[in-house]
This record gives C-alpha cells, structure tokens and sequence, in this order.
C-alpha cells in the first residue's frame, strides 16, 4: 500500500499551498467561491427569514406547508443540480441556485423556532406601549427576541452552504475551490486535495469566529440579552 501517495505529508500540502497562492491559482479559487456562496447565503437568509415569519405568525401556513420545508431539507442539494443545469446551464447561476437551496430551509426552519418561541408577555407588553401589529413589532421586538436562534440558524445555514458550493462546483463551470478539488482527482495530486479542504475548513472557522460571533455578542449587548453570560 503506497500510503505516501495515498495521503500526502505536513510538508507536501504546505509546499501546494504556497505554489497555490504564488501563482494565484487558489486565492483566484478563493475569491470565485466566496463571491458565489456570498450571494447564495444572502438570498438564503433572506428568503429563509421571511418564509420562517410567515410560518411562525400563520397556524394555517405552518400546519399545511410546515412539514414540506422539513423535508426539503432532508433532500441532499446536489440532488438539485440536474434540475439547475437544465434551467440555467452548467455556469456560476446553477451553483448559485443549489446552494441557495441549500442553505435556505435550515434558515426557515430556525427563524421559525425562533420566531415561535419568543414569550408571549413580550409581544403583549409592546402592544400595550404602542408598538401596535406591524413592522414595527417586527423589527423592535420579535427580531432582537429571536437573535440568538437566528444566528444559530445562520451558522447552520453557512455551513451547509458550503457543501451545496463545493458539491456544485465539482460538476458545474467556473473557477472554484470545488474545480479545484475535481482538478487535484483528476491528476491522483492528493496534496492539492487536501490542500482545498483544509482551505475551506480554515474559511469555515474565521467566518465562524470573527463574524457570527461578533455579531451575535455585539447584537446581544446592544439589546441587553447577554445578562446570561455576565
């Protein structure tokens, strides 16, 4: 068994990453999956934030539509990948397109949770200060209520985006990390491989860290809700 080929060494996939960022190969790789899964995870937020309101504020909704969104999510994403090559083609739309699918139902799901579990003495008491039905107690009370879960559903949703990215770009156009990778199979270089997972694994953990969670802490303090862990 020639292990050595099978699994590259500490140094091997160093030396990759360096030739990788010295000929701007992986950092042009990079960029071209940030710039997909950015705007994937924005539609999936979005869209993800709105169908969770509906579902939270309508029983009718949520008993009839409900259980659709839970098995969408079950569906692998990659499962959607036939469907958006033959509606878009294999370019930057179709990897757009299974990712956002991707991500989006996680989303549905937690701002649904989220929205349905903030206390009811809470939306009671804004009503009886004038905050009244509408956006306002949208935005002044239900969404700082539901943060915590929100942003939960967030990092979830990030990282299942991640797997519906790399996924679609094995198979689909364009430079990716998820071109890279299928590049790195196709000519047995397993330093490359594991070069672009530990790329990712690496993204993953910085977005984690210095954004989720900033923004988590400081939404937290600016609303009070962090008295738990003081």
């Amino acid at each position: 068994m020639h292990w050595g080929w099978r699994f590259p060494s500490a140094l091997q996939t160093m030396r990759t990453f360096y030739d990788g960022m010295a000929d701007g190969q992986l950092l042009t790789a990079t960029l071209g999956s940030l710039r997909r899964i950015l705007v994937a995870f924005a539609l999936s937020c979005v869209i993800g934030i709105m169908l969770g309101v509906l579902f939270a504020r309508s029983r009718l909704l949520d008993e009839t539509f409900g259980f659709v969104v839970v098995a969408l999510q079950t569906v692998p994403s990659i499962a959607w990948l036939p469907f958006a090559i033959i509606w878009f083609g294999l370019n930057d739309f179709a990897v757009v397109f299974i990712t956002t699918i991707g991500a989006t139902w996680t989303m549905t799901i937690a701002s649904r949770s989220g929205i349905k579990n903030i206390p009811p003495i809470y939306l009671k008491s804004a009503q009886m200060f004038g905050t009244g039905r509408g956006f306002r107690l949208f935005y002044q009370v239900m969404v700082p209520a539901a943060i915590p879960q929100l942003i939960t559903g967030m990092r979830m949703a990030w990282a299942f985006a991640w797997r519906a990215l790399v996924s679609g770009e094995l198979i689909a156009r364009g430079v990716g990390l998820g071109q890279l990778l299928e590049e790195g199979r196709s000519l047995g270089d397993t330093s490359l491989m594991l070069c672009i997972v530990l790329v990712i694994a690496i993204l993953g953990t910085i977005s984690d860290h210095l954004v989720f969670k900033r923004i988590e802490d400081r939404i937290l303090l600016q609303y009070g809700l962090n008295t738990a862990k003081t």
